[in-house]
């Protein structure tokens, strides 16, 4: 099979070759899905687990990639839940190969049905993104109707995400960005947007919540806007700047049936729109994720038709 696989984790994306690769085959619980459209993170070049397994090995050559949509080819000995020839999308492991491939292994528990009328595209966008602005908000973030979110990032992948679903739940949400982004973060939902170049951020007052994609010092400017009670809520690290008197809770995203099953549900109804830049093909998929200009959303790599 076709995929993209990484050796060097200095090069980063620049890294990126696209070879020939034996077909996988599922282990226990295990399904194979015949990829139809990839999602990528570009901070994956980042991750540990992009270069190591869990016990410290060196798992290069490596498949990058972890958002999926496609159908089950095979199932492994135990799986149950799924079956063969059934849409799925969702979240590979951060330590096996990945979904810059016409083939993937992966747990069948990281994979929901996808309903026949949500294309594939649209599909491969929403399991990172999605998950990350749903476990924020509603886990995390305990986000309750009423209260005034700060976005930052808020014309981004996940950004936009958590504009909307922050909007459909009930707040009042402050977008943040550059200049350049104020139309989109408004038309994703935002009640108002903030320029961190050429706006005072303290001008927006106290915030219940704080959704950060940034940190550093916008992160340490942004905790001490937030109400007695609030939550900083982080997907950057460790956090550096804590609430007076709120809570900092920095996670990384976990794969959840249920959640992807409410977000895609949301894609349908239409109250859902997702945020996609580029459309590339598997083929020119190493120059699609080196842009040479400013990421404008998700960039999507369609595997098979």
């Amino acid at each position: 099979m076709k995929a993209i696989v990484v050796t060097d984790q200095a090069a980063g994306t620049a890294g990126m070759t696209l070879v020939e690769r034996p077909e996988p085959q599922p282990a226990i619980n295990d399904v194979v899905v015949r990829i139809h459209a990839s999602g990528f993170v570009p901070t994956e070049m980042e991750w540990p687990s992009t270069w190591i397994d869990r016990a410290g090995r060196d798992r290069t050559p490596a498949i990058p990639g972890h958002e999926l949509a496609g159908v089950v080819t095979a199932l492994g000995y135990g799986t149950t839940g799924l079956s063969v020839g059934q849409r799925v999308f969702g979240l590979a492991d951060w330590h096996r190969d990945g979904t810059l491939a016409e083939y993937v292994a992966i747990e069948a528990r990281n994979l929901a049905p996808l309903p026949g009328d949500v294309d594939f595209t649209a599909a491969a966008s929403l399991p990172i993104s999605g998950l990350t602005a749903w476990q924020g908000l509603f886990q995390h973030g305990r986000l309750e109707a009423g209260q005034t979110v700060l976005a930052h990032g808020a014309a981004g992948a996940v950004g936009t995400m958590v504009t909307q679903l922050a909007r459909e739940a009930g707040a009042y949400v402050i977008g943040t960005g550059r200049a350049a982004d104020r139309q989109k973060a408004l038309d994703f939902g935002a009640h108002e947007f903030v320029d961190l170049e050429n706006d005072a951020l303290e001008d927006v007052g106290s915030v219940d919540l704080v959704f950060d994609v940034i940190g550093g010092d916008i992160q340490k400017r942004s905790a001490a806007l937030i109400k007695t009670g609030g939550t900083l809520v982080s997907v950057v690290g460790p956090v550096e700047a804590q609430p007076v008197a709120g809570l900092a809770v920095d996670f990384v995203v976990e794969t959840d049936r249920a959640e992807l099953g409410e977000i895609v549900r949301r894609v349908r109804d239409g109250r859902l729109r997702t945020n996609i830049d580029n459309v590339s093909t598997l083929d020119d998929a190493v120059a699609a994720l080196n842009p040479t200009e400013r990421r404008k959303g998700k960039t999507i790599i369609r595997v098979h038709p």
